[in-house]
């Protein structure tokens, strides 16, 4: 009889199997002559994406998606992320698995598998908006995110998305912040006759006091304009209004983006549950640590709590307006980046909102097959949900 180690060993192997069965394995580019145009990592280094070549009919389609990982708000948070993957290409895996959204076969991926999928790895801390020209002889921090994004997309136009006829920009995150962000300027870029469009993936950050009543997140994202010097790289129909870090906000500036843009976003989103209603320093004696974990563990006055949150994420999206050209798939599930993994984009358990799954609700809206603008009933009605339980060490705060 076989014990009960070899049985969890044999059942970690076929989770292996099938996680490597609904993804492959992509090699990473350096842009290396991005490097003398001062286009570089947190570290001076040059900045990297990984591309899986389309086939057939989508040759000239191309889904370009930038990865997610928080931001550095001042030299110090920098200079940690300085010698880490996510500022410097010299860390980062030479291939990573491509999922979700990125996957190359048709039954996980029905309506992008045969496009160019590139995932741009993310590196200058801004979500692709900094730009200083002085570089402190000290730290020997560079903030020069906004000359990534353009060096990247140069890269990209030789290699064959000058002749695009379908494109969407995305990202998770702090990359879904970057497609809000990048969106008109992506769209740009491409042949006038091209198709367009660009999807947010958990990028909805909202400005929201945190439960100890502070503006905690407008506070870091203003440090954030600052540090890197973003100004000049927000959307000037907001900074012509606003203070420049609230132009980091979508809800600030999302009406005035003209291309067509989708939001997948879980109105309990886990980061911003963790990171902007409630903070470590809003919550010093850490009574929200096990609900931030696991929302099964959360007391009913902070269940309460979320829900207020969710009604004032609700409120931060009618700045939409009804225009079909904007759409959205928001789930009630605690959760973080739903596009990029398998599980929550396509499979025969995914989240639904009205019977859909968020693949076949992007590509519908992509395609314009039929609108998709679904707002869920709040949680925990969703039994469909993919509710992230996150250990104890898998904690960043902001």
């Amino acid at each position: 009889m076989m014990d009960c180690t070899k049985w969890l060993c044999l059942l970690f192997c076929v989770v292996l199997l099938l996680l490597k069965a609904e993804s492959s394995y992509v090699p990473i580019t350096f842009v290396q002559n991005a490097v003398t145009k001062g286009a570089v990592c947190l570290d001076g280094s040059a900045p990297a994406y990984h591309l899986d070549r389309g086939f057939g009919e989508g040759i000239n389609n191309w889904l370009v998606q930038f990865e997610g990982g928080g931001w550095c708000n001042n030299v110090t948070t920098c200079l940690s992320r300085k010698n880490g993957r996510l500022g410097s290409s010299k860390k980062m895996a030479k291939q990573i698995a491509f999922s979700g959204i990125l996957n190359n076969r048709r039954i996980f991926n029905p309506d992008f598998y045969n496009w160019n999928r590139v995932k741009i790895r993310y590196c200058d801390g801004s979500s692709f908006t900094g730009d200083k020209e002085e570089v402190n002889p000290t730290t020997q921090l560079h903030f020069r995110g906004a000359r990534v994004f353009a060096a990247v997309m140069q890269d990209l136009l030789t290699k064959g998305m000058k002749n695009a006829r379908n494109a969407i920009i995305s990202g998770c995150s702090a990359g879904g912040l970057t497609s809000i962000l990048h969106c008109d300027r992506f769209r740009a870029l491409l042949p006038a006759g091209a198709k367009v469009k660009c999807l947010s993936d958990a990028g909805y950050f909202i400005n929201t006091r945190d439960v100890s009543g502070t503006q905690h997140i407008e506070q870091f994202f203003s440090q954030i304009v600052a540090t890197h010097g973003s100004v000049k790289n927000l959307p000037p129909s907001c900074t012509s209004r606003l203070s420049p870090g609230l132009c980091f906000f979508p809800q600030y500036l999302v009406s005035q983006i003209k291309t067509p843009i989708f939001f997948v976003n879980a109105a309990y989103d886990s980061w911003q549950i963790k990171n902007i209603l409630a903070p470590g320093v809003a919550d010093p004696e850490g009574h929200w640590h096990s609900c931030k974990l696991d929302i099964n563990n959360c007391s009913p006055d902070q269940l309460e709590l979320m829900q207020g949150f969710r009604a004032q994420f609700l409120r931060a999206l009618t700045v939409l307006g009804n225009s079909p050209s904007k759409g959205m798939f928001i789930d009630s599930c605690y959760a973080h980046c739903q596009t990029e993994m398998q599980e929550t984009w396509f499979r025969t358990d995914s989240p639904l909102l009205n019977k859909t799954t968020i693949a076949k609700a992007v590509g519908d809206w992509f395609f314009e097959r039929k609108t998709f603008r679904q707002i869920d009933c709040p949680y925990p009605c969703n039994p469909s949900c993919h509710n992230r339980v996150f250990e104890p060490e898998n904690q960043p705060e902001v």
